[in-house]
């Protein structure tokens, strides 16, 4: 199976990462719809897998030995389409079209329509579980892929997920991978108290998750989600035990909601929103972009 041709370096990749953000806030700009804050805190992430880890072939999305990935937190789909795109599974011209009528990018990922989705998502809570299906008839049918589900720190408050993280060590899955981009705010929630990183309460902020899915039988590595390094490391970490731990396993990502503009940074309003030409401008200096070349 094809993946990268050649590996690419940190510096590489950051420059892929940081071209992705200013395409999410400018396609959201541009559509007058989407999410913001969620995307631009699980880019790193997405970016390392999509470019370094995966077990993929843009040219055949639908091989059956691939790795598959579920972005449970489905609304924030603009993400994971501007990876898809740069990564070749359609061209980037395509991102103009997002959440149109008749597009194959809508503002949740649909499975039948986007070349390289894996589940179709948006209903919070499900994605988990999804791939822990996955996984065992991975299991079952004695293939070697490996899942990987990106779930967001708010959406782990519905019930969904714990019956799956429960369940998935039962079965042995060492070949599924929890992501919880925990990057301390959701749409909505509580004033921010003692020991809150922004302007709301964090959803799990006051919980040990690293101790939780340990206590429910999971590998458990915490890392920084925007250190590339610790990223890689994590991803390696979680692949080497596809096969032989008899565990799932779990990364506890910490992030910054909005991560990478000033005006977005570790504010819930930015949790969506559409940027003016004012701020547009800012974001594409802040990222080092060059707004009117890159469309």
């Amino acid at each position: 199976m094809n993946t990268n041709t050649e590996p690419l370096t940190d510096s590489d990749l950051s420059s892929i990462i940081q071209e992705a953000r200013w395409r999410v806030i400018d396609t959201v700009a541009s559509s007058r719809a989407g999410h913001i804050g969620g995307p631009l805190s699980a880019m790193d992430v997405l970016v390392s897998l999509y470019f370094k880890h995966l077990r993929i072939d843009p040219s055949n999305p639908n091989d059956p030995d691939r790795d598959r990935f579920i972005l449970s937190k489905g609304h924030c789909a603009i993400g994971l389409y501007t990876v898809l795109a740069l990564r070749g599974y359609f061209p980037t011209e395509e991102l103009a079209t997002f959440d149109h009528g008749n597009s194959r990018l809508q503002g949740h990922p649909d499975m039948l329509l986007t070349p390289g989705v894996d589940a179709s998502t948006g209903s919070l809570g499900q994605g988990l579980s999804s791939g822990a299906g996955m996984a065992l008839g991975a299991k079952k049918l004695g293939k070697d892929f490996h899942t990987w589900v990106m779930l967001g720190d708010g959406e782990i408050e519905e019930g969904m997920v714990w019956e799956t993280v429960l369940s998935a060590p039962r079965f042995g899955l060492d070949n599924l991978t929890a992501i919880v981009d925990v990057n301390g705010l959701q749409q909505y929630g509580w004033p921010a108290g003692p020991g809150d990183r922004f302007d709301r309460s964090e959803p799990v902020g006051h919980v040990d998750l690293e101790a939780v899915f340990t206590g429910f039988g999971w590998n458990t590595i915490s890392i920084n989600g925007h250190d590339l390094r610790e990223i890689s490391d994590a991803l390696t970490f979680a692949q080497a035990f596809r096969g032989l731990s008899g565990k799932p396993t779990a990364i506890i990502s910490n992030t910054t909601k909005g991560f990478g503009v000033s005006f977005t940074q570790g504010t819930y309003k930015w949790h969506n929103g559409i940027a003016t030409e004012e701020q547009l401008r800012t974001a594409s200096e802040e990222l080092g972009q060059n707004m009117e070349a890159i469309k």
